[in-house]
């Protein structure tokens, strides 16, 4: 049976090569992909990643190649992101305790969220593409973390990149609000790796400079005592697998963090990568 994927995107911008690598390994395989953003809008590649002569700053090279630009540049034109799932539409969001009537509305929304399963059920993973448009629109999206809790609680595996890793870290259960990477071994965009200065977003004309969290500090913390992140810099690439989590540090990761979730899919992998 053909496998398939949900990619969850920014509506603020993605970074090319973190969509098209993973999104090249799956196609490899003859997979089925659905894309899905918060609102429903298409998603668009951050300009950077389109531009082979941008430098990186803590990198001081380029990380973009020609060949990853024109691949981005082609699913950008193409239709395949044109339709996405609305995930305001597709996911009900918890009432605010101070709503009337919240426990009837508490127990509405249950009811609905459990409904989601049939959807969930005709996926095999799920995938979170990085870049910075995740820190607006998917860190703290509760209907990311819930999507994220439904795909766990139906036995299925969950793989993020970069700044998409934080939403592993933020989502937890209601009850016991510990992160479900506790114990688990994730890498994620490094504290050397992030910008002193630049960080910005597609539709805001805004440099905020800096990132506003280091994530290398919040995946240290989520992971607790029993568990790690590894940020592995002065090494090429980073990408783990401590299933059911397959996490790609950046965007240099991207490809074989494709591959690594292909594996899990076909073969079973369950741990690599430290």
């Amino acid at each position: 049976m053909t496998k398939k994927i949900l990619i969850l995107l920014s509506e603020w911008g993605y970074w090319g090569e973190e969509l098209v690598g993973p999104l090249s390994k799956f196609d490899e395989r003859g997979y089925s992909v659905d894309f899905a953003t918060p609102t429903g809008k298409k998603p668009t590649p951050l300009p950077p990643s389109l531009q082979p002569d941008f430098i990186d700053p803590p990198l001081g090279r380029s990380v973009v190649s020609t060949e990853v630009a024109e691949m981005t540049r082609k699913v950008d034109e193409s239709d395949r992101l044109d339709h996405p799932i609305n995930m305001k539409d597709w996911l009900p969001e918890r009432p605010y305790t101070s709503d009337d009537n919240y426990l009837r509305k508490l127990e509405q929304y249950n009811d609905d969220f459990d409904k989601i399963s049939d959807d969930i059920a005709k996926y095999d993973t799920m995938l979170i593409v990085g870049g910075s448009g995740p820190i607006v629109d998917l860190a703290n999206n509760e209907r990311v973390h819930n999507l994220i809790l439904a795909f766990l609680k139906a036995g299925k595996p969950v793989a993020a990149e970069c700044y998409g890793v934080a939403c592993l870290a933020f989502a937890r259960d209601w009850e016991n609000r510990k992160s479900i990477i506790w114990g688990k071994n994730v890498t994620g965009h490094c504290k050397e790796y992030d910008y002193k200065d630049g960080t910005g977003f597609n539709g805001a004309d805004i440099n905020i400079g800096p990132p506003p969290y280091p994530l290398e500090y919040i995946l240290r913390d989520a992971t607790g005592p029993d568990g790690a992140y590894h940020g592995r810099y002065g090494h090429k690439t980073s990408v783990m697998v401590d299933y059911p989590f397959i996490t790609g540090r950046s965007t240099p990761d991207s490809f074989l963090t494709g591959q690594k979730i292909v594996e899990v899919l076909e073969d079973g992998l369950t741990r690599w990568g430290w």
